[in-house]
C-alpha cells in the first residue's frame, strides 16, 4: 500500500503538540497544525461540482487565520482542483501538498484536534493514510486544562465526557482499522520517547530519524519552551513531571467522580484507579452534590456536542480576517 498522509488526532492538553513537533522534525514529513479542515469545511458548502459552492468554500478558506499563515496560492489551488475529481478530500489534499512542496518534503501530515471524528471518511479517501491518536490520563488532561485556563466550562463532568467521547472513538477506530489507526499514550511517549517514536515511525512506514527527538521542525514550540501548562521546558526536552500532576490539582471528589464515570475506558488504556478516601462530610457532599451535579453536566456536554456535530462546526467569526487582508476579490 502506498504511503498516504499522516493525521494526529486527540483532545487538547493530550500531547498532540508534542507529537506534532516530533513528526514535523522528520525530514520526509511536512506537518500542518490546527488547520481543522475536516471540522470546519468538510461537507459544509454542498457539492463542490457547483462553482458557486466551491468559490464560497475557497473564499472562507482564504480568510481563515489558521490557513492564511501557511500562505497558500488559492488561484493555483482552484485551477488544480477543477481539473480533477471535485471532492472535499481532494481539495484538502491539494492544499496540504502545496505546503509540503514548499518545504521540499514528499509526504504531508496534519495535527488538528478531534480528527478521530472523521476517521472513516479520511481513511476511505486517502490510500495508505495513517492516524495517530494521542491519549492521556483523563485526570491529568483535565488538570492541565484547568491549570491553563483556570475555569473549564462543563466542570469535571464535561471534562470527563469529552475524554470519554475521544477515548471511545480511539477504541472503535483501532478495532476497525488496526493497521491504519493507532492510539499513542502520552505517558509512554514522555517516559520512553525514543522507543515510542521508533514504534510510531514503523506504524507510519517511515524510517526512524534521530533528529525527530530534537524537535527543531517546530521552532515556535521550542521558542515557547514547549506547550506545557506547568511552566516552560528546555528546548528539545520531553519531561515526565506532569504525569500524575492531578494529585495536587484535583479535589478528592473530582477524582472520585472521574474514576467512577470513566473506569472501563481508563482500564482499557492502562490507567489505574487512585485510592480516594473521603471524609464523612466529603462522602455526603459527593453523593448529594458532586455526583448528581457532574452527572448532569456530563449529559449536557454530550448533548451539546452531538448537536454541534450534526449541525456542523463552521469557522468562528473571530478566526476570520477581513477580505482585504486575505486578498479576496
Amino acid at each position: 500500500m502506498e504511503r498516504g498522509p499522516i493525521f494526529v488526532a486527540g483532545l487538547e492538553r493530550s500531547g498532540t503538540s508534542l507529537i506534532y513537533a516530533l513528526l514535523a522534525s522528520h525530514p520526509s514529513i511536512a506537518m500542518t497544525r490546527r488547520t481543522n479542515l475536516w471540522t470546519h469545511f468538510y461537507d459544509q458548502y454542498g457539492d463542490l461540482d457547483d462553482d458557486a459552492n466551491l468559490d464560497r468554500c475557497l473564499a472562507t478558506m482564504a480568510r481563515y487565520k489558521r490557513l492564511v499563515v501557511l500562505a497558500p496560492d488559492f488561484v493555483r489551488l482552484r485551477e488544480q482542483f477543477v481539473a480533477g475529481e471535485r471532492t472535499y478530500a481532494r481539495l484538502f489534499d491539494l492544499f496540504e501538498r502545496q505546503h509540503a512542496q514548499r518545504l521540499g518534503r514528499p509526504r504531508w501530515g496534519d495535527k488538528s484536534l478531534h480528527t478521530e471524528r472523521w476517521a472513516e471518511p479520511i481513511l476511505d479517501a486517502y490510500a495508505g493514510a495513517r492516524i495517530l491518536h494521542m491519549i492521556r490520563d483523563p485526570r491529568d488532561r483535565y488538570s492541565s486544562a484547568q491549570t491553563r485556563w483556570k475555569l473549564r466550562r462543563g466542570g469535571i463532568g464535561g471534562g470527563t465526557e469529552e475524554w470519554l467521547g475521544s477515548a471511545r472513538l480511539a477504541m472503535r477506530n483501532e478495532q476497525r482499522h488496526p493497521d491504519r489507526y493507532r492510539a499513542v499514550r502520552y505517558e509512554d511517549l514522555a517516559r520512553h520517547p525514543e522507543e515510542t517514536v521508533r514504534a510510531m515511525c514503523a506504524f507510519i512506514d517511515e524510517p526512524y530519524a534521530p533528529e525527530m527527538l530534537a524537535m527543531e521542525g517546530a521552532p515556535r514550540l521550542l521558542e515557547q519552551g514547549s506547550n506545557s501548562s506547568y511552566g516552560t521546558r528546555p528546548a528539545g526536552v520531553i519531561s515526565t513531571d506532569s504525569i500524575g500532576k492531578f494529585r495536587s490539582v484535583l479535589t478528592p471528589r473530582q477524582i472520585a467522580f472521574m474514576q467512577h464515570r470513566a473506569a472501563s475506558e481508563m482500564a482499557h488504556f492502562g490507567y489505574e484507579q487512585e485510592p480516594v478516601r473521603l471524609s464523612l462530610a466529603d462522602g455526603v457532599g459527593y453523593r448529594l452534590v458532586t455526583a448528581p451535579l457532574e452527572a448532569g453536566r456530563s449529559i449536557a456536554w454530550r448533548t451539546r456536542d452531538q448537536r454541534l456535530h450534526r449541525a456542523g462546526r463552521t469557522v468562528p467569526s473571530y478566526r476570520l480576517v477581513d477580505d482585504a487582508a486575505a486578498g479576496v476579490r
